[in-house]
């Protein structure tokens, strides 16, 4: 997912990162496996963690963590299928529900099930035959909306996708691609659970007759702006961010997480009383993010190690304040900031994997002739 403190804060680039030199561990120096020392996660380029939690997990377990950021969680996935028979590390993170059947159908992961998967709900859980996946994070992608210039412009912000198409919104919202951004593709997914596909639209008037193809006309017609990924988008285009402050950004509208509110004050120096960013809930959709022992891993017994860890309580505490993302272990802590300044929407849009399966593909080629050409 999008928003991290280290993006917030570090504006960190991509590239690998060690994230500690373990120069001795409990058991001599060995991972635990008694081959390599080193274990290697691939992801997107959100990925953060406290580094006193990773150093306790490298003590406890002689694995030194590296981590390869690889971009956008939809590039990052299509480069790890693409590299599967020679994968570049031991662990994929970053992985999402909207994108889960391209990595397993295309066999990106081997068997794995974690300790602690029995501490997950059902609904956060895919794959349970097989195991080749383990939730780590739940979020939801939903419009975010600048509040200080809705408020000078005497304007409400919006509330629903139908909302988005009105002519007083004309001009102010900015998605990412649906083809290479995991929250664009997320937010094109909530508009086909919201509107059905073609004439099978499921609710609502914008999408009457035309599913999720009608909307999508008509929010292009109303100025929509699409750019690559969510940190440009956030970032650079998005006036009610730091950055898009710094940026000079004129779009008050985008899409982006419900987490990212809370991200907006507790980074802000000073902190201001209430975040300076809303959420339109009637715009959101909820995504699961997964981990998984890459196929032909170079290390997998350091590989399992670290998907346990994953979903451990230590770094199920530590990740709501590092990758602004809910998590998925019962019992881990949700940040007061979250409850808040970003509570997870009450009825988000959701989809069940076998439809994205069946149709992520076909929709996404549509809409990229839709909105792009």
């Amino acid at each position: 997912m999008g928003i991290t403190k280290k993006v917030t804060v570090l504006a960190v680039g991509l590239g690998l990162v060690t994230l500690s030199a373990c120069g001795s561990s409990d058991d001599g120096g060995t991972g635990g496996d008694g081959g390599s020392r080193t274990v290697t996660l691939v992801s997107h380029n959100s990925w953060a963690a406290s580094k006193d939690v990773i150093a306790a997990f490298e003590k406890r377990s002689g694995y030194e963590v590296r981590v390869l950021e690889d971009g956008d969680a939809g590039q990052a996935v299509n480069k790890a299928v693409l590299t599967k028979d020679n994968p570049q590390g031991d662990v994929f993170f970053g992985v999402d529900n909207t994108l889960l059947s391209r990595a397993l159908d295309n066999g990106l992961f081997q068997p794995y099930e974690a300790k602690g998967s029995d501490l997950i709900p059902d609904e956060f859980r895919a794959d349970r035959d097989k195991h080749r996946v383990t939730p780590v994070d739940t979020g939801d992608v939903c419009v975010n909306y600048d509040k200080a210039w809705f408020s000078e412009h005497e304007l409400a912000p919006p509330k629903t996708f139908d909302d988005l198409i009105k002519p007083e919104y004309k001009d102010l919202l900015v998605v990412e691609n649906a083809s290479t951004s995991s929250p664009g593709l997320g937010f094109l997914l909530g508009t086909a659970a919201q509107y059905g596909d073609g004439d099978t639209s499921r609710s609502g008037e914008a999408g009457s007759g035309g599913g999720w193809q009608d909307y999508w006309k008509k929010l292009r017609a109303n100025g929509v702006k699409v750019v690559d990924g969510w940190e440009q988008a956030y970032n650079e285009e998005f006036s009610g961010s730091a950055g898009g402050k710094q940026a000079k950004a004129d779009r008050p509208l985008v899409v982006s997480y419900a987490s990212s509110p809370p991200a907006e004050v507790i980074y802000a120096d000073p902190k201001p009383d209430t975040a300076p960013t809303g959420v339109a809930e009637g715009t959101c959709f909820r995504q699961v993010e997964y981990a998984g022992l890459l196929s032909n891993a170079g290390n997998p017994e350091g590989g399992k190690a670290l998907l346990d860890f994953l979903i451990s309580k230590p770094f199920q505490d530590d990740m709501p304040l590092n990758m602004f993302v809910y998590p998925v272990r019962e019992g881990a802590r949700v940040p007061a900031e979250f409850t808040e300044f970003g509570p997870q929407a009450k009825d988000p849009q959701t989809m069940d994997p076998a439809e994205i399966a069946a149709n992520r593909d076909r929709w996404v080629k549509s809409w990229t002739s839709l909105v792009l050409k």
